[in-house]
């Protein structure tokens, strides 16, 4: 029973469902990206190689008579797909460079988040005495000599 709750709460935590929408988000954009290299990228450059269609690159492993890859794969004959190992070569590298280009700018807005919390931390507080600035881990004021309880806030907060 005790599992049972602590998985409801795991399973209905915002990061998990954020993940489950970045799975379902990246599974569309793997499907966009193999439409993008098949369609476009793969035809001009077969195209500049003498009209060779990287769908149906492939060696035969069996003397054969078949000349597409569905042929060969509705034959039980055993290939080697050189065209389509290029082609999923090429869809990592593009899936690849766009995490690289995502991480890079999560990143980038993390620091300038840090930058700016750094920059927003108090460095100093008034003396209660005699309101002089000083240091926040100040524990006795420089100004008049007082000492300080170790819960005294920032004047003002």
């Amino acid at each position: 029973m005790k599992m049972l709750k602590e998985f409801k709460e795991f399973a209905v935590k915002g990061s998990v469902i954020d993940l489950a929408v970045g799975v379902i988000i990246g599974g569309a954009f793997g499907k966009i990206v193999t439409s993008v290299v098949n369609d476009i990228i793969m035809p001009p450059i077969g195209r500049l190689l003498g009209a060779v269609d990287f769908k149906n690159l492939f060696i035969k492993l069996k003397p054969s008579d078949v000349t597409t890859l569905a042929e060969a794969t509705k034959q039980g004959v055993p290939v080697i797909a050189i065209g389509q190992f290029i082609n999923v070569i090429i869809e990592f590298l593009i899936i690849a460079f766009c995490v690289f280009l995502l991480v890079k700018g999560i990143n980038m807005l993390k620091r300038e988040q840090k930058k700016d919390e750094a920059e927003a931390a108090p460095t100093t507080k008034d003396c209660p005495y005699c309101y002089s600035s000083i240091p926040i881990q100040a524990t006795r004021c420089g100004h008049c000599t007082s000492q300080l309880d170790k819960t005294e806030h920032v004047a003002g907060s």
